[in-house]
């Protein structure tokens, strides 16, 4: 396919999009009943499988991956998913279940679909995704189009310093485990009327888990790491949000980030309101905030911070031009955030097997993982030398990686020739 009609593709499909927007902005009533057969046109079938190309990713429990695809012939493949489609006879197959460390030594399940489910997945995503964003709030921030974890960060910020000194750090006790299907189903309903459409929902809902050979039915529950998973978190707790929106946005504001969310308002008696609230409006949706790591922080300087998307926040004092002292909310990287990139840096140069790899080579692939995270974390302007261990952390790691390779033992000499070789090859600095 040429330039000029991908590029059209792509408008067409855009297009389509936009005015399934402005039609549920306009009425906010409105049910969509005809959706299913624009999943299955060949324009939205090709965005869709772009997209997954894109995102790449391991194989599901067929074992066909991006590149068996490409070999099989992408267009054949589109073409018989079209077929599945338009005949009624696609089904969706059970998620391969790994487990995924958390810092606190616990495991995240996250589940990984076939690469065809992806596809329907991701062309579903693209014609139902525009319905629902005419609906979702300002408060949400989390696995949307134009909208990131910066902006709810910024935002954060920006209320601490407006005198909101009172958070509720709020965790939903394992809610990717709890959906309650009939009610996700229920809220879907509430927008599309399309019964195929929610049928296919319901399939993958329900498809079953493949863990370690076994199947485990899923009765309960949206797995992580399917395409449209993150869609239906937004759709099941969009019902807190416009409840909140509608009942109790005068105690405070509501910054959510999918299922990770806090609350600030400007007194305590506003906040202990708040939590009561969320917690009747959470028992609803059969879920509930999780008691232990569910806490009130008081934003004053001199207590306790607190973690939200990676940062730790707190207020401290900072010196103005003139030489007087202010007191600022600040943010920086959370040291799980820290420990959880020194981890990444040790792993990638601890193997024997990156051993037969170039300083060049080794310098390039770290330099990708730094840059995203330096990317990320660049907004947080407070205790810059954390960020500096890192960068020496970095270059410990290289020293070992290189005596290593050549069987030396640790020197001191060592430090100072990598730290000259590292600047020269460009390596990141976080701290600078």
């Amino acid at each position: 396919m040429n330039a000029h009609k991908a590029n059209n593709t792509i408008d067409k499909v855009r297009q389509l999009q936009r005015k399934l927007y402005l039609a549920a902005k306009i009425n906010k009533k409105r049910r969509f009943h005809a959706l299913y057969d624009k999943i299955y046109r060949k324009d939205v079938l090709l965005k869709a499988w772009n997209q997954v190309k894109a995102n790449a990713g391991s194989a599901g429990i067929d074992s066909q991956t991006i590149e068996d695809v490409k070999t099989y012939g992408e267009a054949k493949f589109l073409a018989e998913i079209e077929k599945e489609l338009l005949e009624g006879t696609y089904q969706a197959m059970p998620v391969k279940r790994v487990q995924i460390p958390k810092k606190d030594g616990s495991k995240r399940p996250l589940g990984i679909p076939t690469v065809k489910d992806r596809v329907v997945q991701t062309a579903a995503k693209i014609i139902i995704e525009p319905v629902f964003e005419a609906d979702f709030k300002e408060c949400s921030y989390g696995f949307r189009p134009k909208r990131n974890a910066h902006m709810a960060l910024n935002r954060l910020k920006d209320l601490r310093n407006q005198g909101y000194y009172w958070i509720l750090d709020a965790d939903i006790k394992g809610y990717f485990n709890n959906i309650n299907h009939d009610k996700l189903l229920r809220l879907v309903e509430m927008r599309i009327s399309d019964r195929r459409i929610v049928s296919l929902i319901r399939k993958w809902l329900q498809a079953g888990i493949m863990d370690g050979g076994e199947l485990v039915e899923s009765e309960i529950g949206s797995l992580q790491g399917g395409v449209i998973s993150p869609l239906l978190s937004n759709i099941y707790l969009n019902y807190l949000d416009t409840l909140w929106e509608r009942n109790y946005s005068h105690l405070g504001e509501l910054i959510r980030y999918c299922d990770d969310f806090v609350i600030v308002c400007r007194r305590y008696k506003e906040l202990n309101h708040a939590r009561k609230y969320i917690g009747d409006v959470l028992a609803r949706l059969e879920l509930e905030l999780h008691q232990t790591k569910t806490r009130i922080v008081h934003n004053q300087l001199g207590k306790p911070g607190f973690n939200f998307l990676g940062f730790h926040h707190k207020k401290i004092e900072a010196e103005r031009k003139d030489g007087t002292v202010k007191v600022v909310a600040t943010r920086w990287a959370s040291k799980e955030s820290r420990n959880k990139m020194r981890e990444k840096i040790r792993s990638l140069l601890a193997p024997r097997r990156e051993f037969y790899k170039s300083l060049d080579d080794m310098v390039n692939e770290l330099n990708r993982v730094l840059r995203g995270f330096k990317n990320y974390y660049a907004i947080g302007k407070g205790e810059r030398w954390k960020l500096a261990q890192i960068d020496n952390y970095v270059l410990l790691r290289f020293v070992i990686w290189s005596n290593g390779k050549r069987q030396k033992r640790y020197r001191r000499g060592s430090m100072e020739q990598m730290y000259s070789l590292l600047k020269l090859k460009g390596i990141v600095k976080l701290s600078a």
